[in-house]
């Protein structure tokens, strides 16, 4: 039977960056919102704001307009020149000639050379494309981790304070029985103890929620001194419409990895600059033409011989190199090399796809059995904590005991906040293996 998984993304995404562009303040504004916001905001402000996915933009416009460059070899070259001579010839200097020419030329045949190097440029720009697409794709994973790891260091937080509670409580209970005569001052003195430790371990709750805070600030481009809210979006899983077998996954991997398919676009540049090496090697014809016009029409000794005021030249020019010290055959090799090496990387990333997949399929499938076992856990310690309390109330239980089950308890807690927000960040890198998160940029 196959292997299934559940597939779902808790937010929706903004499409492009220009899209974010719109926000007019999001790029220039020096402070956090002030209200709680939710992941969907969190990812649409830190997509505006992030440098290195503008950066990514930007080398995809740059390919852009080089790839639209491109296209001039099809086009007539045109060129207009003034010029002025003054010559000195024995010793006496000629009056001044000047004049002024429009001349074109346009590549009429080069055997596809033209095509070659359109191609290469067009399959270059489709590639950083793609590593825009990889390098959006890879940040919202980020700000995902992010997110969910504030949230678990705020809950760390709220369960260290619940703790100190539970522990203060307890050495209460311990201070009453203790003056009633019905216990010794050890378990007042365990009490202690444990309190102190409950509120040590609220201090590194506080400083790693500090830090998971510093994160976040620092992907959304702030200060990691300023304040930030955020919701907690809990996920809903089981639509039956989301299963998808993990053969599936693997080919819609396949389809949609930015990374993989700038591979493969980068192997396809690799192609046609082959192709365009072994073409320079082949004869071009070109036509040209020329224009001119004389200012002054006055010839004598020191002037280049009598010639009317305007005149006009046309030709065809073919050409081929013979030999240029071996250096397009080498250019031809190192072309094929190069292009066999893009073939090369093009299978091992293609190998890498299958495995991130199938180890984010794993880790998911784990985390989901892992959520499970931690809330049967939780439910478990929670009522132990609270029968042995009662215990202890009543004198059928020592404070050893007590102080063990807070201690499970604890340890309880935080593997259930763990595996809750582990499963989410691993559902979305389960989503980032398989390409899914392109598809959600591109059907918000």
């Amino acid at each position: 039977m196959k292997k299934t998984i559940i597939l779902s993304l808790a937010v929706c995404l903004l499409p492009a960056f220009a899209a974010h562009a719109k926000k007019n303040d999001c790029n220039t504004r020096k402070n956090p919102p002030s209200g709680e916001v939710t992941l969907q905001q969190v990812i649409e402000l830190g997509l505006c704001r992030n440098p290195n996915t503008a950066a990514a933009y930007l080398s995809a416009e740059s390919a852009r307009l080089s790839k639209n460059a491109a296209y001039a070899p099809y086009l007539p070259s045109v060129n207009a020149s003034v010029d002025g001579t003054k010559r000195l010839r024995n010793k006496e200097w000629s009056d001044w000639q000047s004049g002024a020419s429009l001349s074109a030329s346009w590549l009429l045949f080069d055997f596809g050379k033209r095509l070659a190097d359109l191609n290469a440029m067009a399959a270059m720009w489709r590639a950083t494309g793609f590593d825009y697409s990889n390098t959006v794709q890879n940040f919202v994973y980020e700000m995902v981790a992010a997110y969910y790891g504030m949230l678990g260091a705020d809950a760390e937080v709220r369960v260290a304070e619940y703790l100190v509670d539970v522990a203060r409580g307890a050495r209460d209970t311990a201070s009453k029985k203790h003056s009633a005569g019905s216990v010794a001052r050890a378990d007042v003195l365990r009490a202690d103890t444990t309190l102190a430790l409950r509120e040590l371990e609220l201090q590194r709750a506080n400083g790693n929620r500090e830090i998971a805070k510093g994160r976040l600030l620092y992907l959304l481009s702030f200060t990691q001194d300023q304040e930030l809210k955020i919701a907690d979006m809990p996920a809903q899983f089981g639509s039956q419409n989301e299963s998808k077998a993990i053969e599936d996954l693997i080919e819609r991997a396949r389809r949609q990895r930015p990374d993989l398919l700038s591979a493969g676009e980068s192997k396809n540049a690799a192609w046609h600059r082959r192709n365009s090496a072994f073409l320079r090697n082949l004869p071009s014809i070109s036509a040209s033409g020329t224009l001119y016009y004389d200012f002054n029409n006055n010839y004598d000794d020191f002037g280049a011989g009598p010639n009317d005021r305007m005149g006009a030249s046309i030709g065809l020019r073919a050409s081929m190199p013979i030999f240029a010290g071996f250096a397009n055959a080498y250019n031809l090799r190192a072309s094929q090399a190069n292009y066999e090496r893009s073939d090369e990387q093009m299978r091992a990333r293609d190998d890498n796809v299958q495995m991130d997949v199938w180890t984010a399929f794993q880790n998911y499938q784990t985390a989901q059995k892992v959520l499970v076992q931690s809330e049967a856990l939780l439910k478990s310690a929670t009522e132990s904590e609270r029968v042995v309390a009662g215990m202890y109330r009543v004198g059928r239980a020592t404070m050893l005991d007590w102080q063990t089950q807070q201690a499970d308890l604890a340890s309880a807690q935080r593997q259930n906040i763990t595996a809750k927000y582990d499963l989410f960040v691993r559902r979305a890198a389960l989503a980032l293996a398989a390409g899914e998160l392109t598809e959600a940029l591109e059907s918000e």
